[in-house]
């Protein structure tokens, strides 16, 4: 309902990532899978979670009888390191400390250090052939011998981008290691720091924490979330935190937030 709400189109999703198996963050699931075959999807689509979430879904759809227009392939997170190796991103599991198997996610965008300066290209008359040893930063060597210097066909890219996604936890300063330097951060803030014997009882975080986990990993820019809802207005919890780490967001409904 939310990306039909936010005009966020279902065929663009491949890879779907789940953290742990309490309800607030799996229950919707089944509804997308299903909704995704109504709509005669064909195209593959990976879930990446927990491993009991597979008896969970297979159970859903044998008891409504129910055939997907697509393959559902799913990949049990049973270890920390690599779950994604695509032609444009990596992403890799870490794991957080919450009351139950619990994971967060590390996204890092692929990129050639070097990009194509078309113009200068046409005027060497490089082949299309060796455009990506040029992305990489080698220089070109024509027919008759000369050597065509790297620089001189390409530009410097801009460096690649990376988001992390820290699910709920409770306060775990080795996490920043695993984020260290992401240019955005998601961060849980369940309760606002008056709270933290609350919150490590329920193995969650506060502002404070989740600011200095920021802080130690050094990254661009923080975004919190899951608020408790014993709280009607969310402006302390920017307040708090923008006090240990000042580049701090809300997340809030339907709010895109660029890389």
């Amino acid at each position: 309902m939310q990306l039909a709400k936010y005009k966020i189109k279902r065929s663009k999703i491949n890879h779907i990532f789940i953290s742990h198996l309490h309800g607030d963050h799996y229950f919707g699931l089944i509804g997308l899978i299903t909704s995704m075959s109504l709509l005669n999807r064909t195209q593959d689509l990976h879930i990446h979670a927990p491993a009991a979430l597979e008896q969970i879904i297979d159970l859903q759809l044998k008891v409504g009888a129910t055939r997907l227009s697509y393959k559902l392939i799913f990949h049990g997170i049973a270890a920390e390191g690599l779950l994604v190796d695509a032609n444009k991103f990596t992403v890799h599991a870490f794991p957080v400390k919450h009351r139950v198997e619990c994971w967060g996610f590390l996204f890092r965008q692929k990129k050639k250090p070097r990009s194509i300066d078309p113009a200068r290209i046409k005027a060497y008359e490089v082949p299309a052939s060796f455009y990506e040893k040029l992305q990489k930063g080698e220089d070109y060597i024509t027919k008759k011998g000369t050597i065509i210097p790297n620089e001189e066909v390409t530009i410097a890219n801009s460096p690649a981008k990376s988001y992390a996604y820290c699910a709920d936890t409770i306060f775990d300063e080795s996490l920043a290691e695993k984020v260290q330097g992401v240019d955005l951060l998601y961060h849980e803030t369940t309760y606002l720091k008056d709270a933290s014997d609350k919150a490590a009882e329920r193995f969650h975080c506060t502002t404070e924490q989740a600011g200095k986990i920021a802080h130690k990993a050094a990254v661009k820019r923080l975004i919190i979330g899951h608020f408790s809802s014993r709280y009607e207005l969310l402006d302390e919890f920017l307040t708090e935190t923008k006090v240990v780490f000042e580049n701090t967001e809300l997340a809030l409904e339907g709010a895109c937030y660029l890389i």
